[in-house]
């Protein structure tokens, strides 16, 4: 295309473009970034940009269809279906006898995008609720998307028997057809329920049926929901100190009062939900392995922690977001399979045990709350995808999941050890390990006196992920250090990742 043809010089009254705004729509037009669009579509677009800056000015007339054609090196068919474009959206007025100009309305178009670039440009987000701004300046949920060494809760992948998953999702398309292209149900798709159901009831001791598991898109969602339906704003709920963060965020922006309850390593210490005056509507644990710290809570604790909320008539939020990686013995039965009240809200997820792609998490649910929570997850986002839920379905009752997990309960509790002997040897001048009886990361507690957020920030800068422990303390009584993803790396990574660490920790000692 001639974009480089010279301009036609016209008369004044056709003022032609000047040349910096010719040159500007050749520029735009031939932008390989737009080369998806039609060639009226780009000279569309670029003249209604010189209009948005402002570079047009209002009742200016735009050069004869005929005279652009040819400076451009199109045909006048192309610049004239633009032109019909521009008018169509009230850009350009277009005047039998007397040409095409630039719209009275174009002044508040650019008046209105002048606005919005100087807010844009400032940072400022006008008109937020309190609820907004709270979510705003307490950030989001920090999620580790890349599996950097050592980001927490990334399963490895690289195990995963994709040509067995690819397999059973061919059997769901060729078995349902469109079908699974539809809306599944918001409680989710029967197969997975019952499923889940089977899964937990074996695994965990808990006591579900299909008719109380709500499938959802990841445990977070599932705290969102708890706090919303369960409780009001300026409600108080207790929370292990330190805390897992996803749910401290999810508290905070339902407008929640957050109570810290401290850990021994038996769990929360509950006599203290007895003691605290006024009580709470809610607990929330992680009582499998309490995270951050990996810590168990004891079985006279869950009974008692049941009793509480039987007592007071409060919900116990259990997340029980890893438990099939436990390497000493078996696992304590869930709360949820404990409490004969039906006061539990269990939640369970896929991403730590399968791969975070596939935003699966689900909710056991006391009966009487299967119908709120199931309308309240139709306002967030409807429904989960069909095909997943099918595929994954197959994937459990095939016993693919099962056997999974066994091969990665035994690979994660290698590379457990192998971290914890890598601290060990190169970094007991800095860290002590806490070597937890399950999990997919370790806590490791600072024993020099090193900044831990520089420490965070510099590892960052070289390659490795951490997560400070500090910021999960909702209390003053805070433990600097680390909490340390092991799962997502073989032993080499783990190894060249200790070496990488050392050496920032050792240039932050020496400063």
């Amino acid at each position: 295309m001639a974009w480089n043809s010279p301009p036609i010089f016209l008369t004044d009254t056709d003022q032609l473009f000047k040349h910096a705004q010719l040159e500007s729509v050749k520029a735009w037009i031939g932008d390989p970034a737009h080369g998806a669009l039609s060639l009226h579509a780009r000279i569309q677009r670029a003249v209604r940009q010189l209009i948005l800056d402002g570079a047009l000015d209002v009742g200016r007339p735009l050069p004869a269809s005929r005279a652009l054609a040819l400076s451009l090196g199109v045909s006048r068919d192309t610049v004239e279906t633009a032109y019909s474009q521009l008018h169509a959206e009230g850009f350009i007025e277009r005047r039998v006898g007397s040409g095409s100009f630039v719209s009275e309305r174009a002044r508040r178009l650019t008046r209105h995008e002048g606005i919005a670039r100087q807010a844009g440009a400032t940072g400022e987000i006008p008109n937020l609720s309190r609820r907004g701004s709270a979510i705003h300046q307490g950030g989001g949920v920090r999620d580790f998307l890349a599996p950097r060494p050592f980001a927490p809760g990334l399963p490895e992948t690289r195990n995963f028997p994709l040509q067995t998953w690819e397999r059973l999702e061919r059997q769901v398309l060729k078995e349902h057809g469109t079908h699974a292209l539809l809306h599944s149900p918001p409680q989710g798709m029967a197969p997975l329920r019952q499923a889940i159901a089977d899964h937990v009831n074996l695994e965990r001791g808990a006591g579900a049926t299909p008719e109380r598991v709500l499938v959802l898109t990841s445990s977070q969602q599932a705290l969102t929901l708890c706090a919303t339906v369960l409780l009001d704003a300026g409600d108080r709920i207790f929370i292990e100190d330190p805390v897992y963060h996803g749910a401290r965020k999810a508290f905070d922006a339902a407008g929640l009062e957050c109570v810290p309850i401290p850990l021994d390593t038996d769990g929360m210490r509950v006599e203290q939900l007895y003691d605290a005056e006024p009580s709470a509507k809610a607990v929330f644990l992680t009582p499998s392995h309490q995270f951050p710290s990996g810590a168990t809570l004891a079985l006279d604790r869950r009974l008692a922690i049941i009793d509480w909320a039987y007592k007071q008539q409060a919900w116990i939020i259990e997340d029980d977001y890893d438990s099939e990686f436990h390497y000493a013995g078996k696992p304590k039965a869930c709360v949820q399979g404990l409490d004969p009240h039906e006061r539990t809200v269990y939640i369970g997820t896929f991403t730590k045990s399968l791969f975070p792609g596939l935003r699966i998490g689900y909710m056991v649910l006391p009966p009487q709350l299967v119908g709120p929570m199931t309308v309240a997850r139709t306002l967030l986002d409807g429904h989960s995808a069909p095909i997943p839920q099918l595929t994954l379905a197959r994937f459990m009752e095939g016993g693919h999941f099962g056997a999974h997990v066994r091969t990665m309960r035994a690979v994660y509790a290698e590379r457990r050890n192998v971290l914890a002997r890598l601290v060990s040897t190169h970094l007991a001048d800095f860290l002590k390990a806490r070597v937890p009886a399950g999990g997919m990361q370790m806590p490791c507690i600072l024993i020099r006196d090193i900044p831990e957020q520089e420490a965070v920030e510099a590892a960052r800068r070289a390659g490795i992920d951490l997560l400070g422990l500090s910021t999960l303390y909702a209390s003053g009584n805070r433990e600097a250090g680390f909490l340390m993803g092991f799962a997502a790396h073989a032993p080499n990574e783990l190894e060249i990742a200790v070496g990488k660490l050392a050496d920032v920790l050792r240039a932050l000692d020496r400063r």
